[in-house]
């Protein structure tokens, strides 16, 4: 086992507060459940979850390529952007095993507003028990750079709870509304990439000189 794969998760960068705060939200996010500050749940009131999508009684299960293993997610954009990071957590970081990755939830109680994105079916964990709630700095630097790499690529359509002022290293999730362009660009950006060969997962070297420095550059783009 290399250094790489000994521990695990992934990273994204940017809240949804701070993406609401830009109006990068193109639909109002659901009645917030109550702020909680000791780690308790409460119930996620309305039809949307807290990035803008609707929540479902239901989710299609997607198959995470190269793993075997299948996940609950929204289909469409959703879907093709959440695999894309598991997919490359599978390939560059750490293998996943049975149980490692959940997606659509059906409970309400959330102890975080980013949690009621499990019920529209626009976040993912990443071995949730590895990394709860509340816990910062459970990936080894080689770890982050992959981590920085797939945030960059995904143009910031995709978040990583473990940039939230609550971190939980395990959660992914759509930072963006379902309409909003981007969602829709990085997809199909990702699904042309499917159809043509040394692209995409599997295909990226993210310590590369060109891929760190575009790293950077979508840090401080994110960051001004």
């Amino acid at each position: 086992m290399t250094a790489l794969s000994r521990r695990r998760v992934l990273g994204a960068t940017g809240s949804l507060a701070g993406a609401a705060a830009l109006g990068l939200l193109d639909t109002a996010p659901a009645a917030a459940a109550p702020a909680r500050t000791d780690g308790a749940a409460a119930a996620w009131r309305g039809s949307r979850s807290a990035n803008g999508w609707k929540i479902l009684d239901e989710a299609v299960s997607h198959t995470v390529e190269g793993s075997g293993l299948t996940v609950r997610l929204a289909d469409g954009d959703a879907a093709t952007l959440l695999l894309h990071v598991a997919r490359r957590f599978h390939y560059e970081i750490d293998q996943l095993r049975e149980k490692d990755v959940t997606g659509h939830a059906t409970s309400r109680e959330v102890r975080r507003p980013h949690e009621s994105n499990y019920l529209s079916g626009t976040a993912m964990a990443i071995r949730p028990h590895a990394y709860p709630l509340g816990v910062r700095g459970g990936l080894y630097p080689q770890e982050l750079v992959v981590v920085r790499d797939i945030l960059a690529e995904l143009d910031g359509a995709v978040a990583w709870g473990g940039d939230f002022a609550s971190p939980q290293e395990s959660h992914f999730e759509i930072a963006l509304g379902p309409a909003h362009p981007k969602v829709r660009g990085v997809a199909r950006k990702l699904r042309s990439w499917r159809e043509a060969p040394g692209l995409g997962a599997g295909t990226v070297d993210a310590f590369a000189p060109e891929r760190r420095a575009a790293v950077k550059a979508f840090g401080r783009r994110n960051a001004s």
